[in-house]
């Protein structure tokens, strides 16, 4: 098999999806007010980290990104809680949760994402919270849970705050790794339709044209009846696709 390594590409290279302009125009809204929130949803392999940090960029926003540093595999969805709050005092240097959220307030746009998720990309002696939850997997349902209750008991501090979440829930089975959201069909759709009804969801996915462009842009040469045999068998997830060209 022949290899194909994705270019090193800068961000006017971007491929503008009916996704993308979607989350755009939601984000365009913040500058109307604060008390919002949206879950930015997607299947592994779509991309979600890359719309949201070029839409940010575009808009010019004055965003704060959340980070946590989880210290070890073992410990509970309290623990996990507890650390966020944690990691914010000491980069924000605040030593009470009210001055925090009365911090963020001042942000245009509050963001988990990357830095949150996956910080163990950047530090491989942390745990991030993907891996977090890979390892509870349903037992991190508890987290959410401390999630909800502390909306609901700082209510009147979110009300000024604009807040962005790279919602995913990853769980695995048969060793593949699979989206509560967007890849068990009835029950993704049951949980999303729970979603909407309080919070702004945008759901980043492909057509098949839009997905073809996408690796296309990254890897010019490759054969566009390769990635359509890899769409059939792996769905309009370019970076999945990425990785099998790579291989």
């Amino acid at each position: 098999m022949d290899n194909y390594y994705v270019s090193n590409r800068d961000d006017e290279y971007f491929i503008i999806t009916q996704s993308y302009k979607t989350l755009i125009n939601t984000l365009k809204k913040l500058k109307m007010g604060k008390n919002r929130i949206i879950h930015v949803i997607g299947a592994p392999g779509t991309g979600k980290s890359a719309n949201i940090y070029h839409a940010i960029n575009e808009l010019n926003l004055n965003i704060y990104d959340v980070k946590l540093d989880i210290p070890n595999r073992a410990i509970s969805s309290r623990e996990v809680f507890d650390t966020i709050f944690k990691c914010l005092k000491n980069d924000l240097k605040l030593e009470s949760k009210k001055n925090v959220y009365k911090k963020l307030a001042e942000f245009d746009l509050v963001i988990i994402a990357d830095g949150f998720q996956d910080s163990h990309r950047q530090n491989p002696e942390i745990i991030g919270f993907s891996q977090w939850t890979k390892i509870m997997s349903f037992k991190s349902f508890k987290f959410y849970l401390l999630c909800i209750w502390e909306y609901l008991k700082y209510w009147e501090d979110f009300k000024h705050i604009n807040l962005l979440l790279q919602t995913s829930w990853r769980i695995y089975i048969g060793g593949e790794k699979y989206d509560l959201f967007t890849d068990l069909g009835i029950l993704s759709k049951f949980l999303v339709f729970i979603l909407k009804r309080f919070f702004t969801v945008v759901e980043i996915s492909y057509s098949e044209e839009e997905t073809i462009k996408i690796v296309k842009n990254y890897i010019p040469h490759v054969d566009e009846n390769l990635i359509l045999s890899y769409i059939k068998k792996y769905g309009h997830k370019p970076r999945f696709i990425f990785n099998i060209l790579n291989q």
